[in-house]
């Protein structure tokens, strides 16, 4: 007999409201060489940088980045790693269960919340999509537990659209290095999409979360180590502290 799944409402997320357009950051020469030299290094340094997520498909791709929010990838993988080996398809996940999923992911931050969602949207990938994963922005951000940093990554990962989420590492780096000077993440991916030089689109997200997690961290950056101390602004707020 074949699997009967157990039907529920979709969970449908508000529509969300786009932000407001900011003017393109205007560069002059000075700048423009500078943005390019920083990514040429990190291409140099990394030439084909990836996510330390660990996963098989896209499906398994994005419950592990909906798991990592507010958690280490470390401890997502580490969850996942014995996860993935019983439910790694939408199917299997809800064949598994809510309960059956939170004792695999209870050492994962917000594991009660995140549990349902991914029971939510396993259930609306089969329901809705024949259990495959719909590879379009849109549709992404209206799963449970995926909003634009996730759908991004995914995205970005799987090669189907440049895009740079923007997470705490992220957003520090950008500011440091005076690539963005907006207040909120979506405005920093605008800036960052606006100057990174088209070559290096789909991995500069990579580089400046790497940056971010291993050099430029947020206590005491290790400046003295880094491949491009010279061009940063924020340089001398940091050294000898």
């Amino acid at each position: 007999m074949g699997t009967t799944i157990p039907k529920a409402p979709a969970a449908r997320k508000p529509a969300r409201k786009p932000a407001p357009k900011r003017p393109a950051k205007r560069m002059t020469p000075r700048d423009r060489a500078r943005v390019d030299e920083i990514f040429a290094r990190f291409a140099t340094a990394t030439p084909e940088p990836r996510t330390e997520l660990r996963f098989e498909s896209p499906y398994t791709l994005v419950v592990a980045v909906a798991l990592s929010a507010q958690a280490t990838d470390v401890s997502v993988n580490k969850a996942t790693d014995r996860l993935y080996q019983v439910a790694d398809t939408p199917l299997k996940m809800l064949e598994l269960g809510e309960a059956g999923l939170t004792d695999y992911i209870k050492s994962i931050g917000l594991y009660r919340t995140k549990a349902k969602n991914v029971i939510a949207l396993s259930r609306i990938l089969m329901e809705q999509y024949h259990g495959d994963v719909p590879l379009n922005r849109e549709a992404l951000e209206s799963l449970p537990g995926v909003g634009r940093k996730t759908a991004s990554v995914v995205l970005n990962e799987l090669g189907v659209e440049p895009a740079i989420a923007v997470d705490t590492h992220v957003f520090r780096v950008a500011h440091r290095l005076k690539l963005s000077t907006a207040t909120t993440p979506d405005g920093v991916e605008r800036d960052l999409m606006a100057i990174t030089p088209e070559p290096y689109r789909t991995r500069a997200h990579h580089w400046l979360i790497l940056h971010g997690r291993y050099t430029c961290i947020a206590r005491r950056p290790k400046c003295e180590s880094c491949l491009i101390a010279d061009l940063c602004p924020s340089r001398e707020l940091f050294l000898g502290a």
